[in-house]
């Protein structure tokens, strides 16, 4: 299973965290696939993208919802791995 098929996955707590090893195996295999490979670029790309949250949901046609789930916490770190 790609790392973007657990994310999408993901809906329990458990989950969340069998997501977040597998992540960080992923980056530790294949460091070249991840725009921000270390801690302050990815907490940088994962604030802007935070902020971004609600264009993010336009996009899709939904509404943001008032508390964000496990899904949507997985789905910050697949953009954060990325986002520019």
């Amino acid at each position: 299973m790609s790392l973007h098929e657990t994310a999408a996955g993901v809906r329990t707590r458990e989950d969340l965290a069998r997501f977040l090893q597998e992540a960080l195996s992923d980056l530790q295999n294949r460091p070249e696939e991840w725009e921000n490979d270390t801690l302050d670029r990815f907490l940088e790309a994962w604030a802007a993208w935070v902020e971004d949250l609600p264009g993010w949901y336009a996009n899709r046609g939904e509404g943001m919802p008032d508390q964000p789930d496990w899904n949507l916490l997985a789905s910050m770190v697949m953009a954060a791995r990325v986002y520019e």
